[in-house]
């Protein structure tokens, strides 16, 4: 009997983000994800003891266009997500679903040595994951 290997989120994890700073305004990190074509955007660390933040588009529709507030006038930090949830590089995918699910979240960063390797959405594990184990 052959034992299924699992398929771990470096497996199907993904690049597809832009690193900004907290002091930009919303505007200018809009033209960030306009130019690095992404809709995830983390917001680096201030030194070694602090976190990584995310802004999402979603969250700049809600948080400012929604409040009518200026993006020309509101910063990152204002709004971004921190600190996020981060994945395991070496979690097994079924886990990485139902921490989503929990958490009611559908992407998340893949951390290693306090480095961001990546992230994995649903898209990632359902389109990537499930069809490797096939």
């Amino acid at each position: 009997m052959s034992k299924k290997l699992p398929i771990r989120n470096r497996d199907v994890m993904n690049n597809h983000y832009a690193m900004i700073d907290g002091m930009h305004t919303v505007a200018e990190a809009i033209q960030v994800a306009i130019s690095k074509k992404v809709n995830i955007l983390v917001v680096n660390k201030r030194n070694e003891h602090d976190e990584y933040g995310m802004v999402l588009m979603s969250d700049i529709a809600r948080k400012v266009l929604a409040k009518d507030k200026s993006p020309a006038r509101t910063n990152i930090y204002e709004i971004m997500i921190k600190p996020v949830l981060s994945l395991s590089a070496d979690m097994d995918v079924r886990y990485t679903a139902r921490l989503f699910e929990r958490f009611n979240i559908n992407k998340a960063p893949v951390i290693e040595a306090g480095e961001i390797l990546g992230f994995v959405t649903y898209d990632n594990i359902v389109l990537k994951g499930m069809i490797a184990e096939s």
